[in-house]
C-alpha cells in the first residue's frame, strides 16, 4: 500500500496532536486514559531519519520497526472464500507515529513518544455489508508495539500479527472488532519484493520524499472469519506493505490511487499514482511486476494507464470515487497487459466521521488477459494528503 495508508494513513503517516498523554509520566495511583488524533499538522523533520540512500535489508529485522523514521505502517489486505464460494475482502494495518525522534528516558512504563493506530475491515459480499474499526494507542505499558525479539509481531492491544516460526514466514493475524473478527494463519511463499530502487520508492523529485518499501506479495491464506455471530473456514491470499519513512509525499500531492493485485497465472501487480493538486500524475511513482517465480520488473510510471470508466459517491462523505478501471500494462511482452477492475462493493469507504481521514479501500475483481482479485486504496478524494505524509 502506498503511504499509504495513511496508506496510511502510506496507509498512517499523519501528523499527530496528542492531549499530552504520550509523553506524560502516569502516577501509579491513577488511571491515564490516552485519547489521540491523527490530524495535518506543521511538520517537523529534524532529527528523524530520511529515506534518501540505499538500505540494508535484512529479514526478518526489516519486518519490525524502525524507530527512527518518523511513520511506519504494517498493512495486510487479502481476498478469501469458503469452500462453497462466499466471498470476502480483508484489511489489516497498523500505523506507527513518532511524536519526537527520540524517546526520553523514564522509570514509568506508560511513557512513550510512540502512537499506534489500527484499521480492521471486512467485506462480506454475499452479505452486502462492510464493516470496518479503527483503533489508537500508545506505545507505553505495552498496550502497542512492533519488535522481532524473539519473533516478528506486530500488535495494537489484542489486535496482532505474530510470527509462528523464527523466520516469520508463517504468520498469524487475529482480530476481534465484536460484529467481525479474523483469525488467519500466512504464508510466505515467495521472497520479499522490493518496491522503487532496490526498496527505495520514491514519491517525488525531491531527495527525502521517499519511503523504503518492501512487499510480501503472495502470502497463501486459511482460517476462520467471524460475521454476525456466524463462523466460516475460508481460504485464498493476502498482500503485504511495509513503509518507514519520513516526509515520503511531495508539497502539491493531493492522495493517491493504488492496486495490489492477485493475477491468476501466479503473478502479482503494484500500480500506483499520486494525484497532484492541480490535476496532474506526480511521475516519480511507478509499480512492480511480481514475477511467479518471486522475480520483479519495476515499472515506471510511463509503463502503465489507470482509467476510471465509472464513480461511485459516498452516501457517508459525500466523495466521488472511481469505482471500475480499465488498465493497460507494459509488462515487456509483444503486446500489453490488459485489464478491468471491479469493486466487489461499491460501499468500502472507511470513514472517520470527522475523527481521522477518510478513504476507500477494498476488494476488487480482475478480468481481461488474465483474471484474478485483489485490492485498491483511494485517498485524497475527502481530504488532501498534502503535510500527512
Amino acid at each position: 500500500m502506498m503511504v499509504w495508508r495513511w496508506i496510511g494513513i502510506g496507509a498512517a503517516a499523519l501528523a499527530v496532536i496528542i492531549f499530552g498523554f504520550s509523553l506524560i509520566d502516569a502516577s501509579s495511583e491513577g488511571t491515564v486514559e490516552a485519547q489521540a488524533v491523527f490530524a495535518a499538522v506543521e511538520a517537523d523533520f529534524s532529527g528523524y531519519a530520511r529515506a534518501i540512500g540505499p538500505w540494508d535489508w535484512q529479514f526478518p529485522r526489516d519486518f519490525g520497526a524502525h524507530p527512527e523514521f518518523q511513520t511506519e505502517w504494517w498493512y495486510y489486505t487479502g481476498n478469501v472464500r469458503t469452500d462453497d464460494g462466499r466471498r470476502f475482502g480483508y484489511q489489516f494495518t497498523i500505523f506507527r507515529r513518532a511524536i519526537t525522534p527520540e524517546a526520553r528516558a523514564s522509570a514509568s512504563e506508560w511513557r512513550s513518544n510512540q502512537l499506534y493506530m489500527a484499521h480492521f475491515a471486512l467485506a462480506d459480499v454475499d452479505g452486502g455489508q462492510f464493516l470496518h474499526q479503527q483503533r489508537y494507542s500508545r506505545a507505553g505499558a505495552g498496550l502497542a508495539g512492533a519488535t522481532v525479539d524473539p519473533r516478528y509481531r506486530v500488535w495494537l492491544e489484542d489486535w496482532e500479527v505474530i510470527a509462528l516460526d523464527d523466520d516469520a514466514r508463517l504468520t498469524r493475524i487475529v482480530a476481534d472488532a465484536g460484529d467481525f473478527a479474523v483469525d488467519l494463519t500466512l504464508e510466505q511463499i515467495k521472497p520479499p519484493a522490493l518496491q522503487g530502487e532496490g526498496g527505495l520508492s520514491p514519491k517525488s523529485e525531491e531527495p527525502g520524499n521517499a519511503s523504503y518499501y518492501y512487499s510480501l506479495s503472495r502470502l497463501l491464506t486459511a482460517g476462520t472469519i467471524t460475521v454476525g455471530g456466524q463462523s466460516f473456514a475460508v481460504s485464498g491470499a493476502t498482500w503485504k506493505d511495509h513503509e518507514f519513512s519520513t516526509s515520503a509525499l511531495g508539497s502539491d500531492a493531493q492522495g493517491w490511487d493504488w492496486f495490489g493485485l492477485h493475477l491468476d497465472d501466479g503473478r502479482e501487480l503494484m500500480l500506483g499514482r499520486i494525484r497532484l493538486q492541480g490535476g496532474d500524475r506526480e511521475p516519480a511513482f511507478g509499480g512492480l511486476l511480481i514475477e511467479a517465480d518471486g522475480r520483479t520488473r519495476y515499472l515506471p510510471a510511463a509503463a502503465f494507464t489507470l482509467e476510471p470508466t465509472s464513480f461511485w459517491t459516498s452516501p457517508h462523505t459525500g466523495a466521488q470515487y472511481p469505482a471500475n478501471w480499465r488498465i493497460q500494462v507494459d509488462v515487456g511482452q509483444s503486446a500489453p497487459l490488459n485489464l478491468t477492475l471491479t469493486p466487489l462493493l461499491a460501499d468500502q469507504e472507511l470513514h472517520s466521521g470527522g475523527s481521522g481521514v477518510d478513504y476507500w479501500e477494498g476488494a476488487v475483481r480482475i478480468d481481461g488477459d488474465v483474471t484474478g482479485y485483489g485490492y485498491a486504496e483511494l485517498t485524497g478524494y475527502v481530504q488532501d494528503m498534502t503535510g500527512r505524509f
